[in-house]
C-alpha cells in the first residue's frame, strides 16, 4: 500500500487484531452490514490502523487521496471553509462511519477536512488495496465495490434531500 499522510500518527498495524472490534459495531457500519465474520477477516489484512490523538487532521480538504478512513473507536468532526474560507462544521462522524470513499474511487481533491474530536482508532483501506482485493478474490472484491457505490448513492440521496429541504448540512449523512 502507498503510505497515506499520517505522520505522526501511531501505526498499529494492519486490522487482523481488531476483526472482533469491527464486527462488534458491525450494525453500525453500513458499508459492511451484509459482510459475514470471514469477509471481514479477508479484508483486515489490506487495512493498516493508526491511532490519533484530538486534533489530527485525518483528511484535509482539497488534498488528493487514494484512501478511505473506517473510524474503528473516536470521533471525527467533518469541516468544509466556506466562500470566505472559515471553515464550517458540516458534520460529526463516530465509530463505525466510513470517511473518504469519493476520493479513494475517483481521485479527486478532498470534499471535506476530517479533524479528530478525541483519540481515535482508524483503519485504512486505499485504492491499490481495493485493487488487489479486486484482482486476487474477484467475488470479495466486486461485493466490496458494490458495498461502496450503494453507500455513495445512499449519502448522494440523503445529501440531495436535504438541499431540496433547504438544510444544507450532511450531519446524519
Amino acid at each position: 500500500m502507498s503510505a497515506p499522510p499520517f505522520a505522526g500518527l501511531t501505526h498499529i498495524g494492519d486490522a487482523t487484531s481488531f476483526v472482533d472490534r469491527l464486527l462488534g459495531s458491525i450494525e453500525h457500519i453500513r458499508l459492511f452490514e451484509d459482510f459475514e465474520r470471514d469477509e471481514i477477516a479477508r479484508l483486515a489484512p489490506h487495512l493498516r490502523c493508526y491511532r490519533a490523538p484530538a486534533g489530527s487532521a485525518l483528511i484535509r480538504e482539497g488534498e488528493q487521496g487514494d484512501f478511505m478512513l473506517l473510524l474503528i473507536d473516536g470521533k471525527c468532526e467533518i469541516v468544509r471553509r466556506d466562500p470566505e474560507g472559515l471553515p464550517q462544521r458540516i458534520g460529526v462522524a463516530g465509530a463505525g462511519r466510513t470517511l473518504g470513499e469519493m476520493s479513494m474511487i475517483d481521485g479527486e481533491p478532498r470534499f471535506a477536512s476530517c479533524i479528530a474530536l478525541e483519540e481515535t482508532l482508524f483503519a485504512v483501506l486505499d485504492r491499490d488495496g481495493l485493487s488487489r482485493i479486486i484482482a486476487e478474490d474477484p467475488r470479495f472484491g466486486n461485493k466490496l465495490l458494490i458495498e461502496l457505490i450503494l453507500l455513495l448513492s445512499q449519502r448522494l440521496r440523503v445529501a440531495s434531500g436535504k438541499l431540496v429541504d433547504g438544510n444544507a448540512t450532511i450531519e446524519s449523512v
